[in-house]
């Protein structure tokens, strides 16, 4: 009788998680910063379409690699925790739709960088960090994006167009030769459906996917950039599946909404 309940117990533990059909990958771009790329299959940002986005170039004593990030204040970056990890600085390009290039360019040490204190590199749970940046001057092409109510933390977003933004690789064989800003204009999705491709532990109440159809997503290179839905930052761009960018698997961000009281405790930025 012990181990029929011990059984039974087992297949209701398994029952209660949903397992992973494919393995995450985050979107880090390792490699020189000048290396261009886009989101696949997206298009082309115009001149301040997205003053908010700004191209960030990490450095450590092993390497460097390109991420993006999200005007939140004058003094304050948001981007993802596998960005900041390991890195010993940062240059951040503000106001401009070319790569490594910027109106204006601020660099910025480890000491400034504020990443989540239980991110998880397996889980790629809490995948989010700040940057304390000099300030810099609001104009046309350089603005913040407004953080969510947090009222909105009730809401899944789902069945909703959101845009994604960033300088990431344009296919999974190719290096791009474009060198501008990208977007493109995904479905968000339920949890639940995001979990039968990444599983449970994965896709957490802190993270947020988009469908990916037409082999339209993010890839790497755009890792810590913005997931924006009127106006307002709702992700940030975490991981897409490990298969390839092009396989029509679902792209994860984190959730912005599960984190607002973090950002606020961390940055005094409201919500």
């Amino acid at each position: 009788m012990k181990v029929f309940v011990l059984i039974v117990l087992g297949i209701a533990f398994v029952s209660a998680r949903v397992l992973p059909q494919d393995t995450p990958v985050h979107l880090r771009d390792i490699g020189s910063p000048s290396i261009e790329g886009r989101i696949t299959n997206g298009n082309k940002a115009a001149t301040n379409q997205f003053p908010y986005q700004v191209g960030l170039a990490f450095k450590s004593s092993s390497g460097s690699w390109w991420c993006g990030g999200s005007i939140i204040a004058n003094t304050w970056v948001l981007t993802a925790a596998h960005c900041t990890k390991g890195a010993s600085s940062v240059t951040i390009y503000y106001g401009s739709t070319t790569r490594a290039v910027g109106t204006v360019t601020k660099k910025v040490s480890s000491s400034k960088f504020v990443q989540h204190a239980s991110y998880n590199s397996v889980t790629l749970n809490n995948d989010i960090s700040l940057i304390k940046t000099p300030s810099v001057t609001f104009t046309a092409s350089i603005k913040k994006i407004n953080l969510p109510a947090i009222a909105s933390s009730y809401s899944s977003y789902a069945g909703q167009t959101a845009i994604a933004s960033g300088w990431g690789r344009t296919s999974d064989s190719v290096s791009a030769s474009a060198s501008t800003l990208q977007y493109a204009q995904l479905k968000v999705i339920t949890n639940a459906v995001c979990q039968q491709t990444y599983g449970s532990s994965v896709v957490t109440s802190g993270v947020i996917c988009v469908a990916s159809t037409n082999k339209v997503s993010t890839c790497q290179g755009d890792s810590g950039g913005p997931l924006a839905l009127n106006s307002q930052l709702i992700g940030v761009t975490s991981f897409v599946s490990s298969n390839g960018c092009e396989k029509n698997k679902p792209a994860g961000f984190t959730r912005v909404t599960s984190y607002l009281i973090w950002i606020k405790s961390n940055s005094g930025v409201s919500y």
